[in-house]
């Protein structure tokens, strides 16, 4: 009877445990290869972070490794080896790729989240054990550009306030890299297809954290005519902005709704910000962590998310109402429709060498040369 009543005890103190550990909050970090605040990217993940947070029984924790890449794979590391504190490390960008694949194996009972780059899973030299805990996402940038593209094209020669009738639009990137190329190519094909006549110029600034920089080179673009101009360059992005608000030209923002953003401490600025492509980091995010807690996330695998998925788009906000007209708008709404539909494939850097995008093509060598926009607009009725 005694051992009996021990054994009752034990098994009590055992579900007791157990059912507490049950009621634990789950235990997000992200880790940020750069800081918040840069009005874009890691304040889109952010804001990710803070919605599962609000929604769910979920304790987060952001760590931000800084600008400097020698900080970031001990940064990581450390992290990932304090495994006591965690139960899903997110993090993201290219750069972080190798780190995460080489070391998460170590930890497997932890999960890992991966945006805007795919795991290399079949490369086992790289993905130590396929990366079997580690789910990546990435976006359709090209997409989403491709409508950026349209966008700006429409504006440059829309004569409205700001613009002059010369087709011509500006890019500058932070970087000359495959992922900012694929950009490039979306955009400048969306804006062959508006008017084949466009002329692109397109700068890469080096670095993702120099708005004076970005300003510079969006000030020479101003000055060969360009009068929109879109920023792929992080933080370097913010001169961009500056230079369209001392211009009175304009710009559009990438990875997060930007002018909303700005419009909360310079709200004049923001009324150049005319749009964004948004890669939507924080829904991705927050679809994610509620797929795992369904327990439908297909760790061991990549993710695309485009336009149909709303992995990417325009942002649409009340500087976008305000600057664009009826016509313009059911433009963008009909390039969106013919994506999804597959009317338009949009080309890309990441094929197949003899099907690979280039920067600089001429509209006349694109895939939808010839093809008619009152044809797309038609089809969109």
């Amino acid at each position: 009877m005694r051992k009996l009543s021990f054994l009752l005890v034990v098994a009590l103190v055992f579900l007791t445990a157990f059912a507490a550990t049950a009621q634990d909050p789950l235990r997000v970090v992200s880790v940020v290869n750069g800081t918040l605040g840069d009005k874009s990217f890691f304040d889109s993940a952010q804001r990710g972070m803070d919605a599962i947070a609000d929604e769910y029984d979920i304790e987060i924790d952001t760590v931000e490794l800084g600008i400097d890449p020698a900080n970031w794979e001990p940064g990581l590391l450390d992290v990932m080896s304090d495994s006591d504190s965690y139960d899903i490390l997110i993090a993201g960008t290219f750069q972080m790729i190798d780190y995460l694949a080489a070391n998460a194996h170590l930890y497997p009972d932890k999960y890992f989240m991966f945006y805007d780059a795919p795991m290399p899973y079949d490369n086992m030299d790289v993905c130590v054990e396929a990366c079997a805990n580690v789910y990546s996402m990435t976006y359709a940038q090209n997409q989403g550009s491709f409508l950026a593209g349209v966008y700006a094209a429409a504006i440059t020669t829309s004569m409205m306030e700001g613009t002059n009738d010369a087709p011509i639009i500006g890019a500058v990137g932070g970087q000359q890299i495959p992922v900012i190329d694929d950009f490039i190519v979306g955009y400048e094909q969306g804006a062959c297809l508006v008017n084949p006549d466009t002329q692109s110029i397109v700068q890469y600034a080096g670095s993702w954290n120099d708005p004076a920089r970005g300003k510079e080179i969006t000030l020479a673009m101003y000055e060969q005519g360009a009068d929109i101009v879109f920023q792929i360059a992080g933080g370097t992005g913010v001169g961009v902005f500056e230079a369209a608000h001392e211009q009175a030209h304009y710009a559009i923002g990438v990875d997060s709704d930007q002018a909303t953003i700005v419009a909360e401490t310079d709200p004049d600025q923001a009324e150049r910000i005319l749009t964004s492509m948004m890669k939507n980091v924080d829904n991705s995010i927050f679809r994610a962590v509620t797929l795992h807690l369904d327990g439908e996330l297909p760790y061991g695998s990549a993710e695309s998310l485009g336009i149909p998925e709303g992995g990417v788009g325009l942002a649409k906000n009340e500087f976008y109402d305000a600057a664009t007209s009826d016509d313009i708008k059911a433009l963008v709404e009909a390039a969106e429709a013919a994506v999804v539909s597959g009317d338009i494939e949009v080309q890309t850097v990441f094929t197949s060498e003899d099907m690979m995008a280039a920067v600089g093509t001429a509209c006349a060598d694109m895939s939808t040369a010839g093809m008619s926009i009152d044809d797309m607009m038609m089809d969109d009725m």
